[in-house]
């Protein structure tokens, strides 16, 4: 029992040595202590005052500027909308004047769409290249559209790879079928005849009910038959 008390008083003599010590450290440092809280509290402000006053305001304005853009996109009208009309701005403007907005990001996008719609692939995967998100739709949609640009500059690896890419990101009814069925087909003129044969029947029977799906069958005995 006397030694347990011992211990006990051990214990507690080291824990105030402990607490004296750090007492004494908060002293001897209180200026360096209250310059770094100080510091971390600009940098807190700043950010906050940079994201209010100017960060959203730059935002709000670039989407009001993009709106024609991506007007003249919906209808096809891409050198408009990469270029503007004159009187609104095209997608390039956005980036150039508001590139640390997420519309100049999105802007990259597009561009890179209506690139790939006029023809100049390595353009257009210049744009999506540089495009960044994490949307569940938008990322396999950029993903494939660089290997339809890779597939146009006739690199059918770097295409297919794409391709793969762009139904592994996320798995969904809309698009993970479209990009599968690409890579089956690139497989198939490729002559990897067996990989694009596990591929169809694979969509056949994961998405049954979409258009991919529902069109498998001819694919699966095109291939059977070449197989034979």
């Amino acid at each position: 029992m006397a030694k347990k008390n011992v211990e006990q008083a051990d214990n507690l003599q080291e824990l105030e040595s402990a607490l004296t010590k750090t007492e004494q450290f908060i002293e001897d440092n209180s200026k360096i202590i209250s310059y770094a809280i100080g510091g971390v509290i600009v940098v807190v402000a700043l950010y906050l005052g940079f994201n209010k006053f100017y960060l959203q305001p730059k935002e709000d304005e670039a989407i009001s500027q993009m709106f024609m853009a991506e007007n003249y996109f919906a209808k096809d009208s891409f050198n408009l909308a990469i270029n503007g009309d004159g009187n609104y701005l095209g997608f390039l403007d956005i980036i150039d004047d508001y590139g640390i907005t997420k519309s100049a990001n999105r802007a990259k996008y597009y561009t890179g769409i209506s690139y790939l719609y006029m023809g100049d692939y390595e353009a257009a995967l210049d744009y999506l290249n540089d495009f960044k998100t994490d949307d569940l739709l938008l990322a396999p949609v950029a993903e494939g559209a660089k290997g339809d640009a890779f597939l146009e500059l006739g690199e059918s690896d770097k295409a297919l790879k794409q391709y793969k890419k762009a139904y592994a990101v996320t798995d969904n009814e809309l698009t993970t079928p479209v990009y599968m069925m690409k890579a089956a087909n690139l497989l198939e003129s490729m002559d990897e005849l067996e990989n694009a044969l596990a591929l169809y029947e694979e969509i056949k029977e994961k998405y049954p009910t979409s258009t991919e799906g529902t069109n498998a069958d001819r694919y699966i005995a095109r291939i059977k038959t070449k197989l034979n």
